[in-house]
């Protein structure tokens, strides 16, 4: 028997190598980035596009990526998926950094009050508890994030009933609740919550009766207008 190697067909020998990653794809990615791509698995829920089964996977692949190239399948079979690179931050856009971060380990932590929240929060809830009430809060920016990690603990979350806000998430052996809000007035703030619960709780709501009620005023000098 002859034991000697064929040469490959002409076909083989046609077949380029797999590309190699792009280095867009090999980026790091950011918050922004996975707050992104979980809006879009969010809406790709509530449209029915996804199960609820798919839709907690994929959100779980969301928060273990770690660059740009392991996003952008998570959303490659969905309509209105960009790539992965979100564009450049317009002003105003929450920075991939925290502004403040609250932490609570075997403790509690609260922001309350006439205060000025920053365009990202970081609360951690450690067997503890961390209380955000923005019902009185100066809003600055247009675009306020706060991503909530929750460990056999609890965040809470309360913001003026003439606000926006939305929350993208998950619960694992724990309660993700948010109340989504949409303002009725063009330019009101928005509060955007995301982050995990991990035998714990993360509930964002808006107060009753609490309004912000110079909207018009602050929302024009803001925007210059």
């Amino acid at each position: 028997m002859d034991l000697q190697k064929q040469p490959q067909s002409s076909s083989e020998a046609a077949q380029p190598p797999p590309a190699p990653p792009t280095a867009e794809a090999e980026l790091r990615a950011s918050d922004a980035d996975r707050d992104r791509i979980a809006d879009l698995l969010r809406d790709a829920l509530a449209e029915g596009r996804l199960t609820a089964e798919e839709h907690s996977e994929r959100i779980d692949g969301v928060y273990a990526a770690r660059t740009l190239g392991e996003l952008e399948p998570l959303v490659r079979d969905l309509p209105g998926a960009r790539p992965a690179q979100a564009p450049a931050p317009g002003p105003g856009a929450a920075p991939a950094e925290p502004d403040e971060n609250l932490v609570a380990v075997f403790s509690s932590a609260v922001r309350k009050g006439r205060w000025r929240p920053g365009r990202r929060t970081h609360a951690y809830a450690v067997f503890g508890n961390v209380e955000i009430d923005l019902s009185e809060a100066l809003f600055e920016y247009q675009h306020v994030v706060i991503k909530a990690f929750s460990v056999f603990g609890n965040v809470e979350v309360t913001v003026p009933e003439n606000v926006t806000l939305r929350g993208s998430g998950s619960g694992i052996l724990g309660n993700w609740e948010i109340d989504h809000l949409e303002a009725s007035e063009p330019g009101a703030p928005v509060v955007q919550i995301t982050g995990v619960a991990v035998l714990g709780n993360v509930e964002a709501k808006p107060k009753r009766g609490s309004l912000l009620r110079d909207l018009h005023h602050k929302m024009r000098k803001h925007l210059g207008s």
